[in-house]
């Protein structure tokens, strides 16, 4: 890991850490405003900073575990962690998301009076705090996956405080209360989008699926068209570890010929190069029959592994 890596890696962590310590003390506050002020805005809002607390968290912690090298029992390292811990959290969010709007139809049939001034006074510095965190991430690593995620949780959390004070400002102006419950439930799809694609992306990414932006049959079809002694790719297996880290095993059976040090050079310069693939395993089979369209794709036992 080279000086100026390490240092930029250093700064992301700091950031975090302060970023996530602001968003876990203010949430505190905010559920006493809002079990002070009655207002179930604020406490979904409470909420959804819960799970921005424990994102920023997650991603400072992850940055502290990457420091661990890999070893013979985690032979790719603590990478995936952060991946597990992720998918956990975007099923906590679809329980709090459930909470929010059961709460909502409560307050709905039966309304409860609200504080406003309080709610208004709470939302304000929450809104003041997001604002806050948001700016200590503007400063960090912008292509940075655990960075752009967190940056777009406290994105969600700004919109919730925006939600609360809109809220607070009908009730101060009008009296209405039910616009917290209504509010309440904007807050909540919010928080149901954000869980759905948490656990949409790290289920992926658990499940060992191939990259989204990835396709095998382009990828053997690019190998095959530019490598001129490869006659046929088969057995690829993509997958990540992160969302960062992809890796890629595939069969490529060459002509009797052909030199395969030299394809296997060229197949992975290709991978890398074309497909943004760095991590790759490939496999080489010598083909013993003529190349011809009745033998081009049949399998072959004579292999030899490079």
């Amino acid at each position: 890991m080279s000086q100026d890596h390490s240092q930029q890696g250093h700064s992301n962590e700091k950031r975090l850490g302060a970023a996530a310590l602001l968003t876990g003390a203010f949430m505190v506050a905010e559920i006493a405003g809002g079990l002070v002020s009655g207002s179930l805005a604020l406490l979904a809002d409470a909420g959804h900073m819960l799970t921005d607390f424990a994102a920023l968290a997650l991603a400072w912690f992850a940055f502290r575990l990457a420091r661990r090298p890999a070893d013979w029992r985690r032979t790719y390292g603590y990478d995936r962690f952060q991946i597990l811990v992720a998918f956990t959290n975007g099923l906590a969010l679809f329980a709090i998301a459930a909470w929010i709007l059961f709460e909502a139809w409560q307050r709905l049939a039966d309304p409860r009076p609200v504080l406003g001034g309080v709610m208004m006074g709470v939302a304000l510095a929450g809104l003041a705090v997001n604002l806050i965190a948001l700016r200590l991430l503007h400063g960090a690593e912008k292509d940075n996956l655990n960075i752009r995620g967190a940056a777009v949780h406290v994105m969600g959390d700004l919109l919730g405080s925006l939600a609360a004070i809109v809220a607070a400002g009908v009730i101060l102006t009008t009296g209405w209360t039910p616009i917290d419950p209504l509010l309440s439930v904007l807050v909540a799809l919010i928080i149901l989008r954000s869980a759905w694609l948490v656990v949409r992306d790290s289920g992926h990414i658990l499940l060992e699926n191939a990259p989204r932006e990835l396709d095998s049959r382009d990828i053997a079809a690019a190998i095959v068209a530019s490598v001129n002694a490869v006659r046929d790719v088969h057995h690829i297996h993509l997958w990540a570890i992160t969302q960062k880290r992809q890796m890629i095993t595939l069969h490529v059976k060459i002509a009797p010929q052909a030199d395969g040090p030299d394809v296997v050079k060229a197949v992975k310069s290709l991978l890398r190069e074309r497909f943004g693939l760095d991590h790759a395993t490939v496999e080489i089979e010598y083909d013993k029959h003529p190349a011809t369209a009745d033998t081009i794709g049949k399998p072959d036992t004579m292999t030899a592994v490079a």
